[in-house]
């Protein structure tokens, strides 16, 4: 099984958010699987920069007598070999790869992701003659929506499967830019990628895909709805029967609390969990340089690491905070950055309890570790989440997540309920209203819980007990490859 497995970014090269975990670890466990992956990225500069034995693969002529070049190289944390698009006046630039300093979209990202798309496809059926061909083509989000369109254009094409990450995001543009491009004109049509008057690269990928995949079975069925659909529902409830939903997994060497190299104490499933926990508040505390007070507290540590911003809930938990710092004997840490409003509301909160609330405003992969394996809970209120990734993280480093139950936070995490706890089920907390009250609700209701340490240890263990490796879902897409 010959596999092309494209994406606009991939870690540990370049990453903005969980598309660079997924197109790490999937292609990782394919390999792993005995697939012969070819990970196909832009060459962005960043990129050059990080990879090894980089050479030209060879030169690929596009339509309207465009040629671009093709790098192979290899990374050490890479299992398959690396495929780097070159165009340089569309990706040789420093900072995001699809945002300038002002948090604006590149004007070319149209331009840029459209060229990627139709290098891809030509990589897939080799055109540069090196006798490798793919049998599957597996693309992922917006940047790549026009992989499929492009494979259908070609005779005997390999069948194309298209995954849809965040369906919020879609990169539109107008018909002077379409026409611009000299892409196939069916194209622009409803049938096709035309939305609305504009073209679509997200309903593309749609469209013209064999299957179409995306990253929790919630969310499958959520995107269909008018409240999740971001205007698509329709679209995709017309592909429904090539819709499928398969959860994300986690790096379960990366985040191992027994081998985390972040961490000051390690700790495993069966060892003395309560006591390396508390070690490592007390190291994750520190290193928010918290005054005394805070490191003698008992009350439970809840923690959050994300991007600041509407869709995950921050808000939320931000106007939570001062009455539970009122009532309970919580403590909060959060790290992360996003909409200027909310990284403001959290400065002055940390700023005005600084006994009880600590704040990073970025990112960092040390604190995040840190975090997971030194807060007492995690929490999670996203309006909607596709997959999520730190749910798992959380369960995987005995930290309890209270989630709002959508998406791949519903698929992940159990209620302790006096049923599921006693049944051995329950391994978190989950509340239904996207609202500040549901949420306070849930967390009060983990506090309590916090208070039986018996109760609460069973809840810990029942989370890290539970496998969220890739193998299962890498193993889940090996099976819609193979599919007729």
């Amino acid at each position: 099984m010959n596999v092309v497995f494209c994406a606009s970014e991939a870690f540990p090269l370049i990453k903005t958010g969980g598309l660079g975990d997924v197109a790490y670890s999937l292609p990782n466990a394919l390999v792993g699987l005995g697939v012969d992956v070819r990970l196909v990225i832009p060459a962005y500069r960043a990129v050059l920069g990080g990879v090894e034995q980089l050479r030209v693969l060879g030169w690929l002529k596009l339509s309207g007598g465009r040629e671009v070049r093709v790098f192979q190289a290899t990374h050490p944390q890479v299992a398959a070999p690396l495929w780097l698009i070159d165009i340089p006046e569309h990706f040789d630039r420093p900072g995001d790869p699809y945002t300038d300093a002002t948090g604006k979209d590149w004007h070319d990202n149209p331009a840029r992701f459209t060229l990627f798309s139709e290098a891809v496809s030509r990589l897939a059926t080799d055109d540069l003659g090196l006798g490798w061909r793919a049998d599957v083509v597996h693309a992922n989000d917006w940047q790549t929506g026009l992989v499929p369109a492009f494979l259908s254009l070609q005779a005997n094409a390999p069948r194309s499967l298209f995954t849809v990450h965040n369906l919020a995001y879609d990169c539109q543009f107008d018909f002077g830019t379409f026409h611009s491009m000299h892409l196939p004109g069916h194209w622009w049509s409803v049938d096709g990628g035309e939305y609305y008057g504009r073209l679509s690269m997200l309903k593309t990928g749609l469209v013209f895909s064999d299957l179409i995949t995306t990253v929790s079975a919630r969310y499958a069925q959520e995107i269909r709805s008018a409240e999740f659909g971001y205007g698509y529902a329709s679209i995709l409830e017309a592909n429904a029967a090539k819709l499928v939903g398969i959860l994300n997994g986690i790096d379960d060497e990366i985040w191992n609390p027994q081998t985390d190299r972040h961490l000051a104490h390690r700790y495993h499933v069966d060892g003395k969990i309560r006591a390396a926990k508390r070690a490592n508040r007390q190291a994750l505390l520190k290193a928010f340089d918290a005054p005394a007070v805070a490191l003698q507290a008992e009350g439970p540590l809840v923690g959050n690491v994300g991007r600041l911003v509407h869709q995950k809930g921050i808000d939320l938990l931000l106007e939570a905070i001062p009455p539970l710092l009122d009532t309970t004997d919580a403590l909060f840490v959060i790290i992360g950055s996003g909409e200027v409003a909310l990284e403001r509301q959290l400065r002055g909160l940390a700023q005005a309890h600084p006994e009880r609330v600590f704040c990073y405003i970025g990112y960092s992969e040390t604190l995040a570790h840190q975090l997971e394996a030194g807060c007492d809970i995690f929490a999670m209120p996203s309006r909607y989440e596709p997959c999520g990734l730190n749910q798992m993280y959380s369960l995987r480093y005995g930290t309890p997540p209270v989630v709002r139950e959508t998406g791949g936070l519903a698929d992940t995490v159990v209620d302790a309920t006096p049923r599921s706890i006693a049944r051995g089920e329950a391994n978190g907390f989950v509340f239904s209203d996207p609202s500040t009250p549901a949420l306070t609700q849930a967390l009060q209701r983990a506090f309590e819980l916090y208070r039986q340490p018996k109760q609460w240890m069973k809840l810990v263990k029942q989370g890290m007990r539970t496998d969220f490796s890739w193998r299962h879902s890498a193993e889940a897409y090996l099976s819609l490859y193979r599919a007729d």
